[in-house]
């Protein structure tokens, strides 16, 4: 399970500004492309239309940056638009834990422009912050709207609401004030992988099979013994939460688990939320409910350890729907195999090591000015509706571009045996 830190009152992070974020921003201009290389093998980043954000910017708009959210790699990918724009500043919306997680982290993040966000609650001061930004046209802003991180580079995920209401109140604040727009710019993020995918994940799907005892079968395709895998860690997760494993079509299976898991939850803590709903918004509204029973159960071990496994429980019931029953087959890209093959690992070992060098691509789309009027109550943000529909377009021409450069290997179809 990701290292969620709930274990201390939240308070706060703002962004460092000034002359110390200016030096801060400076020097990570510099050790960044090094940073991102060692840690998520990304050797080249190719930033276009550029041109489309310096031209927002150059008018005096507040700019908001909507991004897809595959890697955990994004943030500090995005962080690299400060080179990408000759030494422009960014802020950028990051979950609280980020700034917990170790002392180096949470010493540069608000040095180069982040700011915290409580997501198991309301968190009226990075809103404030938020908005207030737009509203003075201060930097570009920078929120994933998926809220979590999908793992899935070809494939968005619902949006949360909150993007669309933070810049439509800048947008009303900056209508009373100056009279100047707030934008938004679809910023789409592809990855390709730039190794043999059959070298890069052969040595990781043998390892998984012996953690799982199962017999390595070289004589299968790579997408049959990936299939066995997902089997074999859906019947491991039912044998631990339900004492048996279950028969029959392994996405349903892994559907049914996710609701038995998060309903009594949701049903326990009370929340507003249920099947109808997005998993995100049921997951973040679950933990909304117990991270301040866990502030509270510091001296009361039985307690917080109850509390930890409702957590791992929560957590699983997300992760057993990231799995898109289409995502990855015979005309699938490369690296839609190597995306599965790491998140088996990654949910079986919680940690991922980098698996080969990557090519990053950031597509900047075309600014849509933001109105201030809210959408009719019932009805899709026609605002995030367009974003997403840019996004997605942008994910298929440069698949197709990806595709293209790889004659003979552009699908999992035309991998070899191993």
């Amino acid at each position: 399970m990701q290292d969620l830190i709930f274990k201390e009152p939240y308070r706060f992070v703002p962004p460092i500004r000034g002359w110390r974020g200016r030096f801060w921003t400076a020097v990570c201009r510099r050790v960044l492309p090094i940073f991102l290389k060692r840690e998520y093998g990304i050797v080249d980043r190719d930033f276009r239309h550029i041109d489309r954000l310096l031209a927002s910017m150059d008018a005096g708009h507040g700019v908001l940056l909507l991004a897809n959210h595959s890697r955990l790699a994004d943030p500090l990918t995005l962080g690299d638009l400060t080179n990408a724009t000759g030494g422009r500043l960014f802020y950028a919306m990051a979950s609280f834990h980020l700034f917990r997680q170790n002392a180096f982290q949470g010493y540069f993040l608000p040095r180069i422009g982040a700011f915290s966000i409580l997501r198991e609650g309301v968190d009226n001061a990075s809103l404030k912050f938020s908005i207030e930004a737009l509203a003075i046209a201060d930097r570009p802003l920078i929120i994933f709207p998926e809220g979590t991180v999908s793992r899935a580079t070809d494939r968005l995920r619902p949006f949360l609401d909150g993007p669309a209401t933070i810049g439509r109140m800048a947008a009303r604040r900056r209508a009373k004030g100056d009279g100047g727009k707030v934008v938004m710019h679809p910023l789409t993020i592809r990855y390709e992988f730039l190794d043999d995918v059959v070298a890069a994940v052969t040595p990781r799907i043998e390892a998984i099979e012996k953690r799982l005892s199962i017999r390595t079968r070289p004589d299968l395709s790579l997408i049959e013994r990936a299939a066995r895998l997902g089997r074999g860690l859906l019947a491991l997760k039912e044998v631990e939460y339900l004492g048996e494993a279950r028969s029959g079509d392994a996405f349903e299976r892994a559907s049914r688990l996710s609701e038995e898991l998060i309903t009594p939850l949701e049903e326990k803590y009370e929340t507003e939320t249920g099947p109808g709903d997005d998993i995100v918004v049921r997951v973040k509204a679950v933990r909304t409910a117990l991270a301040p029973m866990l502030l509270g159960a510091e001296n009361d071990v039985e307690t917080a350890d109850r509390l930890d496994r409702e957590l791992q429980q929560v957590y699983l019931s997300q992760q057993l729907v990231f799995y898109p029953r289409d995502y990855l087959a015979a005309d699938s890209p490369p690296e839609h195999l190597l995306e599965t093959v790491e998140r088996f690992e990654e949910d079986l070992t919680d940690r991922l090591d980098v698996y080969g060098r990557f090519r990053v691509i950031v597509h900047v789309g075309e600014a849509i000015e933001i109105g201030h009027e809210r959408p009719p109550k019932g009805q899709s943000d026609p605002l995030l509706v367009e974003t997403a529909a840019r996004i997605n377009a942008a994910q298929s021409e440069l698949a197709a571009e990806i595709a293209a450069r790889r004659p003979g290997r552009e699908t999992v179809a035309d991998l070899p045996l191993v």
